[in-house]
């Protein structure tokens, strides 16, 4: 068995020709998934990007213990399982992520890797003196700044050095990706992770993809939406979301590019093909850019998945069932033969299993849960006073370690039924955390708790009053915590009744 999985961030589901998208064409899409299975009801996990990523590496939800961080000394990530059966695995990445600190430790999981240069604030090229002046002229005031080591600073450096398609770190991570596969497609046992940042903002593409939608905009670079509240004008919000086509326009080529590889080496009668996304992006919907500053809304929550077994051809079959993120481990173990690790929560995508409903979230934010027909968003009563602990032997941020001051309060907790005998350290979140306003519960502007019935509204335009619903959901998700294995207080934070739901299970 051979596989490529193909990991995007930000992709918009809805953008998407398979999942009923019209705004922008993706005939490349178009065509994995009439060749893929197609699951209708995906869903994210632990949110945002790295979060994302220990859910997929691990198969466990880890958004009720921990919030940015690094893999654990107890996680089993799958390319470690797959390397003690036998299985290569090699990373492709623009994902800087990765290498900062609250990432440094997913990439050696991999038999190999290669890091291409360059994406939004990467700490890529060194000016020592730019000319801030005729750089300030060139952008959109709200996108620059002088400001060292920001990513608004150190992107307006990195892009100095992109000139030309060939330039652009996804288009880099492609190459790297046909270089691979020329050396070792007709091998046997390996798995490809080709994962690009893109179009994870800012939303920056080649001309020839934005030509197409052109807005006539003279008001300086402007692909780098903030995350919070719409107040921009109306011609800059269409200039904002034009670049974002631009890019999706550029994600669609370069799958194609990958497909017509498969097409000219006869790759669909021996190789897996998986494509995914980490999570969605808010473009103006419910009135806000991006993600983390928000409810968990469908547009962000919702992400496509199209995944293609050679032994099982599904030819554009689409799949009802609920699934999400944790799902990807075991199903990449199960293509190479190999058992998941003990006590995971993921269920491989290859055989027939029926979720009541499934669990996602921030760290600090709602717990939210849905059965494929609504959605519940259960936030804390208050979120600057909510009693909530970071559990972890891997103390660092994104980009920070935990301050001393986190630490003196810290505590030794007992092992836990997933840390694999390690005690934890238990750490009080508090205000003057590094992530606390960044993309903690200082950052969220929305904290009131819903209920959304996706068939009658599918936009969640309004949320609805039904305590039956209410009540037969929240006894869900006190399960699934419980399976989760979620702390004390993870229970205790969102409120009464919940804790009695928890404690009666």
């Amino acid at each position: 068995m051979k596989t490529v999985f193909v990991l995007f961030d930000s992709l918009n589901r809805h953008m998407l020709g398979a999942y009923g998208g019209a705004r922008i064409p993706t005939p490349n899409f178009d065509r994995l998934a009439a060749r893929c299975a197609i699951y209708d009801n995906h869903y994210v996990g632990s949110l945002p990007c790295m979060p994302a990523r220990r859910d997929m590496l691990t198969g466990r939800l880890t958004f009720l213990h921990r919030s940015w961080g690094p893999l654990e000394p107890f996680d089993d990530a799958f390319p470690e399982r797959l390397h003690r059966a036998g299985v290569y695995s090699h990373l492709i990445t623009d994902h800087f992520h990765y290498w900062e600190d609250g990432g440094a430790t997913y990439h050696n999981r991999y038999d190999s890797y290669e890091f291409v240069r360059g994406q939004e604030g990467d700490r890529w090229k060194a000016m020592v003196q730019p000319h801030w002046e005729r750089l300030r002229e060139m952008y959109h005031a709200r996108q620059f700044s002088s400001e060292r080591r920001t990513y608004l600073s150190q992107n307006i450096i990195n892009r100095q050095f992109i000139r030309e398609e060939k330039d652009f770190p996804s288009v880099q991570c492609f190459a790297h990706a046909f270089d691979f596969l020329d050396r070792n497609r007709d091998a046997e046992g390996w798995l490809l992770q080709l994962e690009t940042f893109d179009p994870h903002e800012p939303f920056t593409a080649p001309a020839r993809f934005k030509a197409p939608f052109d807005t006539g905009w003279q008001g300086g670079v402007r692909d780098w939406p903030r995350y919070g509240r719409v107040d921009e004008l109306p011609e800059e919000c269409e200039e904002l979301r034009a670049n974002y086509y631009a890019i999706v326009s550029m994600c669609d080529f370069l799958l194609g590019q990958l497909l017509d590889y498969f097409d000219r080496h006869a790759m669909w009668k021996d190789t897996a093909l998986v494509v995914t996304t980490d999570h969605g992006f808010l473009l103006g919907e419910h009135d806000f850019w991006a993600k983390n500053r928000m409810n968990l809304y469908q547009e962000v929550a919702h992400i496509p998945l199209f995944v293609f077994d050679p032994r099982r051809p599904a030819n554009g079959a689409r799949v009802e069932r609920l699934t999400q993120s944790v799902d990807l481990a075991p199903t990449f173990l199960d293509l190479f033969g190999v058992a998941p690790a003990s006590g995971i929560e993921g269920v491989s995508l290859l055989r027939p299993a029926l979720r009541e409903g499934l669990l996602y979230g921030y760290f600090g934010g709602a717990v939210n849960v849905t059965d494929g027909r609504y959605t519940y968003h259960r936030f804390p009563k208050d979120l600057k006073t909510q009693e909530i602990y970071q559990y972890t032997l891997m103390p660092t941020h994104i980009f920070d370690m935990f301050s001393t001051e986190e630490l003196a309060l810290a505590e030794l907790a007992p092992a836990t039924p997933y840390s694999d005998g390690a005690k934890l350290l238990k750490v009080p979140v508090i205000e003057r955390s590094p992530m606390y306003n960044v993309y903690g519960p200082g950052a969220l502007l929305e904290d009131a708790t819903r209920l959304y019935d996706l068939v009658a509204d599918p936009g969640q335009l309004a949320a609805i009053d039904d305590p039956a619903t209410v009540e037969r959901l929240s006894a869900l998700m006190a399960r699934l915590m419980r399976d989760n294995h979620a702390p004390p207080e993870a229970f205790a934070r969102l409120g009464e009744p919940f804790p009695r739901l928890a404690a009666a299970m």
